[in-house]
């Protein structure tokens, strides 16, 4: 195999083409430079479940940028494959690479229902709402097997804990059932994170997902059941799909969501090598201009980890995102209200025997 068609090499389904190194561990292998490796075999493994336990698996989130206050994963590592995901980071904390590993290898918590009722049982417990997807997708392919979102649903509905959730597949509705009832009694709410509507855009930057069209009749359908429905523009990459915000909004809006968020990217960690390499492989022509601006909303770089800015960035071109986003929002009449969850029939069952 030459250095050219090495180069020209592609992993189609997957975000991405290559492994990073870990940088917490002391040996491992990366590609770094291809033209002298004799016979570099390209990865083409199918995805690996690895069975995985965990002490606790509700965590309080400190961060003020993300709008909630504890989250529960079921999964780590996911196989989206989405290119910008910036869990692909946590990945490394397992020994393995935050590049094709995250999509091949992902970790199931198999005890996480048992540890989410465990944790809602603990005295004193307020009953604020927990988000499911706070770093990888509760509703990733391997959910259909495993079944352990809906596993922490059925609990969450029993107990009446409040939830919310946040996915781009369309398995949710598989779930339907339990959230329709969830609903009844104000527990829910989801996003839908649509980060374009152009289906050829879609397939590159996450590979493995559901389309757009999909995604915007699970806001159709759950909102018609009376699931608090909003949508996650994001995230927003200046020069490939910024200027698709107002038709996201206006599509969602149409469909019956009444809130949104959106983001704009940044590429921390290894995600900066990672999306740089995706970026030459499929735009060659717009590298310079897409790279140049988004260094243009991060005072100069592609990342940034400071709370209050990392989310919506800086600078004009961040303005005029932020600018149009509120304007679309205004016109679609979205955000009108913040979604609240009721708390107050949270009850631990037969805790108490009535003495009447």
């Amino acid at each position: 195999m030459d250095f050219e068609k090495k180069q020209q090499e592609y992993l189609d389904g997957r975000g991405a083409q290559l492994n990073t190194v870990n940088k917490f561990l002391k040996n491992s292998l990366s590609k770094e430079h291809i033209e002298a490796i004799d016979d570099w075999e390209v990865s083409k493994e199918k995805t690996a479940y690895i069975i995985g336990s965990s002490k606790s698996i509700v965590n309080k989130v400190e961060s003020p940028d993300v709008g909630m206050m504890y989250s529960l994963n079921p999964y780590q590592g996911c196989e989206h494959g989405c290119i910008y995901c910036y869990a692909r980071n946590s990945h490394e904390y397992w020994g393995f690479s935050a590049g094709l590993d995250f999509e091949q290898k992902i970790i199931i918590k198999k005890d996480a229902p048992a540890l989410f009722k465990k944790f809602i049982e603990k005295k004193g417990w307020e009953a604020y709402p927990i988000s499911l997807s706070g770093n990888t997708d509760c509703y990733q392919p391997c959910e259909r097997k495993f079944k352990l979102t809906r596993q922490v649903l059925q609990i969450a509905l029993e107990y009446k804990q409040p939830i919310s959730l946040i996915t781009k597949n369309s398995l949710i509705l598989r779930d339907l059932d339990i959230l329709q009832e969830m609903a009844k009694h104000n527990l829910v709410c989801a996003f839908v994170s649509i980060t374009s509507l152009d289906e050829s855009l879609r397939q590159k930057l996450e590979p493995r997902t559901t389309t757009a069209k999909q995604r915007l009749k699970v806001i159709e359908q759950l909102s018609a059941v009376g699931v608090q429905m909003g949508v996650m523009a994001a995230p927003m990459i200046p020069g490939l799909n910024n200027h698709e915000i107002p038709n996201i909004l206006k599509a969602s809006a149409n469909a019956g969501a009444i809130a949104a968020g959106y983001t704009v990217v940044r590429l921390n960690g290894v995600i900066n090598q990672i999306f740089e390499d995706w970026l030459k492989k499929n735009f060659p022509d717009r590298f310079d201009k897409v790279w140049h601006q988004i260094q243009d909303c991060h005072d100069g770089n592609v990342n940034d980890s400071r709370f209050g800015t990392r989310m919506r960035g800086e600078g004009n071109f961040a303005q005029l995102m932020n600018h149009t986003f509120k304007l679309h929002c205004k016109l679609n009449g979205l955000n009108l209200k913040p979604i609240e969850l009721n708390r107050t029939a949270f009850k631990i069952p037969q805790a108490q025997i009535s003495l009447f």
